[in-house]
């Protein structure tokens, strides 16, 4: 039977989103039917959608609008390079096999086409409104030919001298071959002759955009932006000159990004992924996108070249190509026309002169909130006194992902040449980071930091770093286990959560952990207090989830809240189902990917999902279970997806202080309640926005909470010193 498609006339309401497609209006009990599970992909896109609302919210200044419409280009080109690279590479091994929701490959590469085209139409229209009032601000995206003569005589002469030496047309005939195309790249085709010649050539001219080279031209100091692929479509004659243009249009090409082999067969882990990343520059094409002006004739051949069906695998692009460069725009300095800047607080518990190792002996644990509270004054503070104290005897860390001028690895570096041992086990395979990780493994060996690539067929997704300090009593070991990456960058941009501790337990699994990642041998390894994937994380979350059941059946309340950014394995939603069944209330916040549909009468009526958008990106996990009023909390960098729990080594880490707890309850109260950037997520897979007059977005009571809390404690900080000096006296 053919498979009911839901309508998708949803997205035209306001504040809403699509519904996910398929969904019947018969809802099952048995938790087993396929209609209980969302699918993976198309929920992810349906967070695009509500990205893409944040680009036509009115409430946001004009340039962070811009910056939404990037950010979702962006995202549905790594959408292609990824998760449609990856079905359609399924779809050409003939496997059949149909996911939880009942898809096979090629079903969800359907679905997934007809949603991103929705979008994609919805995204131009309102690109154009954008554009159309940031020209009514004196910002003007501006087509070469409206420009005046004066103008393009200027545009002109800059793109003779700055861009044009820099450009290199190339022939397509028998005596050139078809030249190879770059993943993303932009590129003119242009159908040409000579004069007084009826044989019709073929020329490809790649935009040099990118290594420096902006994708707009900008007239002078003003605020007047041309399109470089504009500029130089209409000035084709400085680079076929004496030649009769016929036609031009832009295409662009998406390749496939999973490329990945079979590391138990590698000898050399480093050089099988140098072949992957050769392999991935020569990838299959996934993602054809031509402009609306280009002949059927040229589209044909050019899609016949690259090897792709026209019909599935061509895109007409509506409006722009390329529109992840809009970032440029996004980020000009106008700043009427943006967020109010925001910079990072001092932690509260570290606003002290003295040793942060003394400091945090004394307070047992630290809870840093970014990017409320700096990156640098905490995290690269902690690295930087154990790279200079001479009690430190050795550092270890994992590394996924961090910035291209890290500090992290700065002071690392130094640590090594101060004497210390340091270890670093480094993520090779961090998706899109693999060359920039490869220089910073080949760095820091130079250094003489010992660098090993973690275990065989797992990814080291895990955040944390172990400090071992002789202090006056002995070694003791202190840590920092994070939900964000070691990015100076990410960590102004993303909400994370860090914890700072001395406690002996974590401390012993830390160095129980490292020991596992550093050789990859797997004797019984212990655990006290860490919940470790992939060996006991998923069937400790199970077994948590079964606790609450209990609980509830003995008369107690069970009552469960995460904050992820996916909920995925179906073992785990199965599980919440469940519990929802018994009566256990379960808020989840889920920043993108959910499978689990809330609000089903007899499944999930007691289960809410709410997915929060915002001028940050939000990134941190906790995890909480009521345990019959003796509270659990755990941080830690794991999703609820199955490639998390169980292909991935990650970690849990409980929040067992007091304190600590009551921050992590204020960030899960206050997103929860959150009337400005929140979108509840409806049983049939859509999200309705939140519409609260005059709300306040939980970020921004982060914000202020995070300034008032400093300001509060630098007062009394400055009282205490101003008594000390009168005793003296």
């Amino acid at each position: 039977m053919p498979r009911e498609r839901a309508s998708l006339k949803t997205f035209d309401i306001p504040g809403r989103t699509p519904p996910a497609p398929g969904i019947g209006e018969i809802v099952p009990t048995d938790l087993g039917a396929p209609e209980l599970y969302l699918n993976r992909e198309l929920t992810y896109l349906n967070f695009c959608w509500r990205v893409l609302h944040e680009a036509e919210d009115d409430r946001l200044p004009l340039l962070e609008r811009v910056k939404f419409l990037a950010i979702v280009s962006s995202n549905i080109d790594e959408f292609f390079q990824k998760r449609i690279g990856g079905l359609k590479q399924q779809v050409g091994a003939q496997l059949h096999s149909v996911t939880p929701d009942g898809r096979t490959p090629q079903q969800q590469i359907a679905d997934c086409l007809e949603l991103i085209t929705k979008l994609e139409r919805r995204k131009a229209q309102i690109l154009e409104k954008v554009k159309a009032e940031l020209k009514a601000v004196g910002v003007w995206l501006a087509p070469f030919k409206e420009l005046d003569a004066q103008q393009r005589a200027w545009v002109r002469e800059h793109y003779l001298r700055n861009i044009f030496p820099l450009v290199t047309p190339q022939a397509m005939d028998p005596a050139h071959p078809f030249p190879f195309v770059s993943n993303l790249s932009l590129n003119l085709l242009v159908s040409l002759r000579y004069e007084h010649d009826g044989e019709p050539l073929l020329a490809r001219v790649k935009i040099p955009v990118g290594g420096g080279m902006s994708r707009w031209v900008r007239l002078g100091t003003s605020r007047t932006f041309v399109d470089l692929a504009d500029v130089m479509a209409n000035n084709l004659d400085l680079l076929f000159p004496g030649m009769e243009i016929e036609a031009c249009a832009m295409f662009r090409v998406t390749r496939n990004a999973i490329t990945e082999q079979d590391e138990e067969e590698a000898d050399d882990l480093l050089e099988l992924i140098e072949i992957e990343l050769r392999k991935r520059k020569f990838a299959p094409v996934v993602r054809l996108q031509v402009d609306r002006e280009m002949v059927p004739q040229l589209r044909g051949r050019i899609a016949a070249e690259l090897g792709l069906d026209e019909g599935q695998d061509v895109f007409e692009a509506v409006g722009m190509l390329g529109q992840r460069d809009l970032m440029e725009i996004a980020m000009l300095d106008i700043p009427e026309l943006r967020d109010a800047p925001h910079a990072p607080a001092q932690p509260v518990d570290f606003l002290t002169d003295g040793s942060i190792f003394h400091a945090l002996r004394d307070q047992k644990n630290m809870l840093v909130q970014h990017p409320y509270e700096s990156f640098q004054q905490s995290v690269e503070r902690f690295l930087r006194e154990a790279a200079d104290d001479p009690k430190v005897r050795a550092i270890k860390t994992t590394l996924y992902r961090t910035s291209k001028d890290s500090g992290v690895i700065k002071h690392l570096v130094r640590a090594a040449q101060n004497g210390k041992q340091v270890a670093v086990v480094l993520e090779l395979k961090a998706r899109f980071d693999e060359e920039a990780n490869i220089k910073w493994a080949s760095r820091m060996e130079r250094a003489g930091i010992h660098v090993t690539y973690g275990v065989v067929g797992l990814k080291t997704h895990t955040k944390i770093t172990l400090v071992v300090r002789h202090d006056y009593d002995g070694l003791r070991r202190y840590a920092h286990v994070a939900t964000g990456n070691y990015h100076s960058g990410t960590a102004r941009l993303y909400t994370d959560i860090g914890l700072f501790t001395c406690d002996e337990g974590i401390g012993r699994d830390l160095t129980e952990l490292f020991n596992y990642l550093t050789t990859g041998y797997k004797p019984r390894r212990k655990y006290t207090k860490l919940l470790v994937a992939p060996k006991q994380l998923k069937a400790a979350l199970l077994e948590k989830i079964e606790r609450e059941i209990a609980l509830v059946g003995q008369g107690e309340r069970g009552h469960i809240q995460w904050k992820l950014n996916a909920l995925e394995d179906v073992d785990i939603v199965r599980a919440l189902y469940r519990a929802s069944q018994r009566g256990v209330t379960i808020d989840l916040i889920v920043r993108d990917t959910c499978r689990l549909r809330p609000g089903l009468d007899g499944v999930s009526s007691s289960i809410k999902v709410v997915s929060v958008l915002g001028r940050f990106l939000e990134h941190g996990r906790i995890y909480y279970f009521h345990n019959g009023g003796r509270a659990e909390y755990y941080i830690g960098s794991a999703d609820a997806m199955q490639r998390n729990l169980e292909k991935r080594v990650e970690v849990l880490c409980p929040i067992e202080d007091p304190r600590l707890q009551s921050e992590l309850r204020y960030i899960l109260d206050t997103q929860l309640s959150d009337q400005r950037g929140a979108w509840d997520m409806l049983p049939d897979g859509s999200y309705a926005q939140r519409t609260g007059l005059g709300a306040k977005h939980s970020q921004q009571q982060m914000i202020e909470r995070t300034d008032r809390r400093l300001k509060e404690a630098t007062r009394l900080r400055r009282r205490k010193v101003q008594a000390i000096v009168k005793r003296r006296r």
